[in-house]
């Protein structure tokens, strides 16, 4: 089942233009000030981890979902308005993106309010397409920082573990 559904996953961020490069990207980005010798590559390897874990993969689905309802119409008011808008004060999709990096510590945690914050990459287009009355991705783009945000904090944790027994 878990395959299948990372699969899904997989799929469903890559209909909405969402390759596991450009996450991968961002954990890059994240993480080469503090290792230089990084690569794109292994900050995808990293990604492929987190996505292993069914606890990630459920509220993934589920902001997706919810992304999909709210562009189709299919939710009550004023959910449907307040997804639609991007609420500044609704505040569920950042706590999906905070529950996704929480497995992985303070790094993720902080690591996820920075990109949600600076909107860098492929965030600043989902968002200021969102803006400009495109599909709804009030869910997509926490989950995508918050994806970034936990491979980048596997990745810092595995550092810190090599530099331990090198000390």
């Amino acid at each position: 089942m878990k395959d299948s559904m990372k699969e899904q996953v997989i799929e469903m961020l890559k209909e909405r233009g969402v390759s596991l490069d450009d996450i991968a990207y961002l954990a890059w980005e994240l993480q080469c000030p503090y290792n230089s010798d990084l690569t794109v590559d292994e900050c995808k390897a990293s990604l492929q981890r987190v996505l292993d874990k069914r606890e990630i993969l459920y509220p993934v689905l589920t902001g997706l979902v919810l992304d999909d309802l709210a562009q189709s119409g299919n939710l009550p008011e004023p959910l449907l308005s307040v997804i639609r808008r991007d609420e500044g004060l609704y505040g569920v999709d950042e706590l999906i993106g905070l529950g996704i990096t929480n497995i992985y510590g303070s790094v993720g945690l902080t690591s996820f309010g920075y990109l949600d914050k600076m909107k860098k990459g492929i965030l600043g287009e989902m968002n200021s397409s969102q803006q400009d009355g495109g599909r709804v991705t009030t869910f997509l783009d926490d989950i995508v920082a918050a994806l970034a945000a936990a491979a980048s904090a596997r990745l810092a944790h595995q550092d810190c573990v090599k530099k331990e027994k090198v000390v």
